[in-house]
């Protein structure tokens, strides 16, 4: 055996060692999958005529609603909406709060420094229906992210003792708070988030959102947030109802200030302050979008690296390596894999093992973004066929997003660009 069948015999046992490790990672992925979408809790529907428990100042002295005395014990609701440029979603989103059959509610609507019509659209709402609240926040402080500077202007105004967060671009269906606040008071819970149906409305996203979904899926899995002996725990920022105490205690939206990845930060902190939370599927009462093209697309996920690379550099750096061999690594092989089956040199069974674990890795990729598409985002599995191109986006997203953060680069968000220097400003 000469040189350069030396070094290609090496080259091809690495490359088949890793395979082998990637094709495992991804059976795991979908014996998860499986078991978290089979067993997830929903979002329920609100028992008749309502719902069960009748607020009397706690939320665990229940009893069931026949007066209208009972239902003006309800707990009230405080939804908070901030709202950046969202003329284009706003009204359907106030039109499906303001159809939630639920009796003692506010809508707590805020515009976020707005150079659209949004701001004009809230005031609108709020001339003609007394439940709508409408808040004009004030420019975004330094050491403040937009988003979460107007959560808490909402906060501020809200008179709830339960508070909805929820996004412009999130619809309800018109049971799902009364469902959360069954589900919330019944199980004697602190907090709890619902996992909607993500909309794509464009090609890039219906293809690469199946592959995203499911690190995501796999990470921030209702059966591990709902899992006490973990500590993950994650709010979806399309739908989470927390009690007014909890909320304050774990420091309301001033303790996740600087966090571009909001929702997620304060999840975490409610679970890890232990109280008692859990996510719910939601896709069959709530939609939203979160990529409406290319370019949002891609600035969600350096948004969604950057947070995780401030606090752990090194293992947002092996994390972002870790997706590139997951995702892109198995079809950049696989030409060198089909090179090496049909050459004419010699090298055992080496070229046919490699071949067939790709081939075996690539099909895995491929089931895990159709059983997405079938459970997860509700798109054709068609779309499961753009795998190369979604992992090549999703990969080199989130290494460039590293990259970017290492020189203290910028992410765009919601017409907004954040530095890496800014989210870690102290508060003023």
């Amino acid at each position: 055996m000469n040189y350069l069948e030396t070094v290609i015999t090496i080259i091809t046992l690495a490359l088949s060692a890793i395979m082998f490790a990637i094709f495992g990672t991804w059976i795991y992925f979908l014996q998860y999958m499986n078991k978290s979408f089979s067993n997830s809790p929903r979002l329920a529907n609100p028992s008749p005529p309502f719902i069960k428990p009748t607020f009397l100042g706690s939320l665990s002295d229940c009893s069931r609603i026949k007066t209208a005395q009972d239902v003006a014990n309800l707990p009230k609701v405080s939804v908070i909406l901030p709202a950046r440029n969202e003329e284009e979603y706003i009204s359907r989103c106030l039109d499906s709060l303001l159809q939630q059959d639920y009796p003692v509610f506010e809508v707590v609507a805020i515009n976020d420094s707005s150079s659209d019509r949004t701001g004009e659209i809230i005031e609108h709402y709020a001339a003609r229906d007394p439940r709508v609240l409408y808040v004009n926040a004030d420019p975004k402080p330094d050491g403040w992210a937009g988003k979460n500077w107007a959560c808490y202007q909402g906060y501020l105004k809200a008179t709830g003792q339960l508070l909805l967060f929820t996004d412009a671009d999130t619809e309800h269906s018109s049971n799902a708070m009364s469902g959360a606040v069954e589900q919330i008071v019944n199980q004697g819970l602190d907090a709890l988030t619902a996992v909607p149906r993500l909309l794509c409305k464009d090609f890039w996203t219906k293809i690469t959102l199946p592959a995203l979904s499911i690190f995501l899926h796999t990470r921030f899995s209702p059966l591990r947030v709902n899992d006490p002996k973990t500590k993950t725990g994650y709010f979806f920022g399309s739908f989470y109802l927390i009690t007014r105490t909890t909320y304050e205690a774990v420091g309301t939206h001033l303790g996740v200030r600087q966090e571009l990845v909001e929702d997620g930060a304060l999840g975490g902190k409610v679970k890890n302050s232990n109280f008692k939370i859990i996510m719910v599927r939601g896709e069959h009462k709530l939609t939203a979008v979160w990529a409406r093209d290319l370019k949002t697309l891609w600035h969600g996920l350096r948004r969604l690296m950057i947070p995780v690379y401030l606090q752990n550099r090194v293992g947002a750096s092996l994390m972002a390596v870790a997706v590139f061999f997951l995702l892109f690594e198995p079809f950049a092989v696989l030409p060198y894999s089909i090179w090496l089956e049909v050459s004419e040199n010699a090298y055992g069974p080496l070229p046919v093992l490699l071949l067939a674990i790709n081939l075996a890795t690539i099909v895995a990729i491929v089931l895990g973004s159709v059983t997405q598409c079938r459970r997860g985002i509700f798109e054709s599995p068609i779309y499961a066929l753009g795998c190369p191109a979604s992992g090549a986006i999703i990969a080199f997203g989130f290494l460039l997003a590293v990259a970017d953060a290492k020189r203290e680069g910028t992410v765009s968000w919601r017409d907004r660009r954040y530095t890496v220097s800014e989210s870690q400003h102290p508060i003023h």
